[in-house]
């Protein structure tokens, strides 16, 4: 029976691009990555490799970060009307003000988006600190929108937050520990106004998924139940207690389990219906983070991903509120969320392409393959194995699969013993490594063909695997891959049409063990290997992935492992049907990174110069050879610090 032809469709099931691209990334009939953008009020699919090709052409180097403003302003609408939908349906009083928390996403480009598209929402900011304080208080002039402060204060932020606040933005100086409260009163006393606050409660309700640890008990920031009632009696002698408008938690990031949610907000609101009760002024809840997206286009409550949606977390925050208030006699409050990751990941995609493969492939046909005379009997044993493997192979049953690789695994493993004993030398043991790797590979061939799953071959995934260097650095672009395992989605953007023949496993361009890629979100599941089609890199072709949803912290949190600094980035957009390039932002040179680390460019060039003339005088190299080795020194540090094709 014929194979049926690989599809489109085969692909975009394989991969999983629908489950995690949220119908903004797609596959086209002529098998490329399109993503879905705005232009006017129509939706234009744009292919990925098109993209590229035109940067291409304009000179732009791999691997590059392509923004799109249309997912970030298309998350914005999401939340913001997902909760005015609930409100409406739930005839609640309150509205909704989400803020974004800067931290997630620094890059001032997105923070100018946020709040240019973002003021039809009045939605807001949240800094945790003085330097996002400032780009806060740069970019939202919102009188209608918040501006949350979070973190440790200082004298300084403060001073900021107050005069802001007599400016007239919308400033709330979140509590954070016990201790900052008299600072803002004094503070406050001094500059004559009196401030909006707000106080962060540790939820005793447990959270879930990989951040859970940030909320609850375990939380490293916030007040519990009894420092909690001290502040409320303490601005209640300083008859103070009116300027408390706002109860504010954090529940966690990327929270995958909605029951988890709905618990936290109804614990939530019954302390902020205690805080009426006390006396304190109150009107806005601030639930935090915490709204999950799909990385991994699982459906479940998996840590790199959900088992609800926007629609549905909207509708139960506002049905948890409205209960417990209805029930207390309380008003209902405002709502503030601070979702970052909801909002930002998908924003940006990392381009790369693939630029060296490397696999076992037997040097020698069967019918090639000899032995000496004299070869150890494990050498022979290993080479008869084979030829009689493939003598037979016909007639090959499950069973005698089965023994032909535990013989393999035997011999191999036997070779190696008696080179570390001086029994066999080191030409005819790469003889048995390459007679075993051949074995195995003959063996993974057959399995189908035998009705063997290969569940009793654990050494066949090694043999199937191979190694795909990308243009990239995990630290650099990946941070979060590296240091919590966070599953992002990674895809061919190009040959969809054709099946992927390769397992393999990504690793990048840093020299590092840890520079990989092992894990990936596909067929249902998370594998250690990603299918890949052959690269074809020797007969000229570029092979590029996509890295996907990495708008959410990624950026900021890079460091310069190798020293391989920031990647080429641009936006894109679409108007009246073209595509269009803005904000094309080089990547750094090799100059850049190095003074990163406070090496001084122009002393190092002072440096080799001079190495380079006592290579002149001692006669080394010629005068016109120390011209062009100077001129490639110089053009290595105004390089690219990812290779360069």
């Amino acid at each position: 029976m014929k194979t049926p032809a690989w599809t489109t469709e085969d692909s975009a099931e394989l991969y999983g691009i629908r489950e995690w691209g949220h119908e903004y990334f797609d596959i086209s009939k002529t098998g490329e990555v399109v993503v879905n953008l705005k232009d006017g009020k129509k939706i234009k699919p744009v292919s990925l490799a098109s993209i590229v090709k035109g940067l291409r052409e304009r000179g732009t180097q791999l691997p590059l970060l392509i923004r799109f403003g249309d997912l970030l302003r298309g998350r914005i609408d999401e939340l913001n009307e997902g909760f005015a939908s609930a409100i409406k349906e739930g005839k609640y009083q309150g509205v909704y003000r989400g803020v974004y928390p800067i931290k997630v996403n620094q890059q001032q480009e997105v923070i100018e988006e946020i709040t240019r598209y973002g003021r039809k929402y009045h939605y807001g900011l949240e800094a945790g600190s003085k330097p996002e304080l400032i780009a806060a208080l740069s970019y939202m002039h919102d009188p209608e929108a918040y501006i949350v402060c979070n973190g440790y204060k200082d004298e300084e932020f403060i001073d900021l937050a107050l005069n802001a606040q007599k400016m007239g933005l919308q400033v709330i100086l979140v509590l954070e520990m016990p201790t900052e409260l008299d600072l803002i009163l004094e503070r406050s006393e001094k500059m004559g106004i009196r401030p909006t606050l707000g106080v962060r409660f540790r939820l005793s309700a447990e959270s879930a998924g990989h951040w859970s640890g940030s909320g609850g008990d375990a939380s490293v920031f916030g007040l519990n139940i009894s420092q909690l009632m001290h502040v409320v009696d303490h601005l209640r002698d300083k008859g103070m207690l009116d300027c408390l408008r706002m109860l504010h938690y954090h529940q966690g990031s990327q929270i995958p389990n909605i029951r988890a949610i709905r618990q936290a907000v109804t614990e939530a609101t019954r302390v902020y219906v205690g805080l009426v009760q006390e006396g304190a002024r109150m009107g806005i809840l601030d639930l935090g983070g915490g709204l999950a997206i799909s990385y991994d286009g699982l459906k479940g409550a998996t840590e790199a991903s959900s088992n609800y949606g926007t629609k549905e977390y909207c509708a139960d925050i506002i049905e948890a509120i409205t209960e417990v208030t209805a029930e207390a006699g309380v008003p209902h409050p405002d709502l503030i969320t601070e979702s970052g990751r909801a909002i930002v990941a998908y924003y940006s995609v990392l381009i790369i392409n693939i630029l060296d493969i490397n696999r076992f492939e037997p040097r020698k046909s069967v019918a090639e393959l000899e032995l000496d005379k004299d070869a150890p009997p494990l050498l022979r044993n290993l080479y008869e194995l084979r030829i009689d493997a493939e003598k037979h192979a016909t007639k090959t049953s499950r069973d005698r699969l089965q023994e032909i690789y535990n013989d393999a695994i035997y011999y191999r493993d036997k070779l190696r013993s008696e080179f570390n004993y001086g029994k066999v030398n080191l030409r005819e043991r790469a003889h048995g490594e390459e007679l075993y790797w051949d074995i195995l590979t003959w063996v993974s061939k057959m399995l189908e063909s035998c009705g063997h799953d290969g569940s009793q071959m654990d050494r066949l995934d090694t043999v199937m695997t191979d190694f795909y260097y990308g243009n990239f650095s995990v630290f650099q672009s990946l941070p979060d891959l590296w240091a919590i395992d966070q599953i992002f989605p990674v895809m061919p953007i190009h040959r969809l049409k054709e099946k992927p023949t390769r397992n393999a496993v990504l690793s990048d361009i840093t020299c590092d063990s840890d520079g990989k890629i092992d894990k990936f979100a596909h067929s249902s599941g998370i594998n250690p290997t990603l299918p890949l089609h052959d690269p074809q890199i020797e007969k000229g072709h570029e092979y590029m992935l996509g890295i996907f949803l990495v708008g959410a912290y990624q950026e900021t949190l890079g460091d310069l492992h190798n020293l391989l600094g920031d990647t080429n980035v641009v936006s894109v957009r679409v108007e009246n049907g073209k595509v269009k390039y803005s904000r094309e932002l080089e990547g750094d040179s090799v100059s850049e990174v190095l003074t990163y680390v406070e090496y001084d460019p122009k002393d190092m060039l002072t440096r080799f110069r001079n190495l380079a003339e006592s290579a002149v005088i001692s006669k080394r190299i010629t005068a016109t050879e120390r011209r062009e080795i100077m001129e490639r020194f110089e053009a290595g540090l105004r390089g690219y610090t990812y290779f360069e094709s």
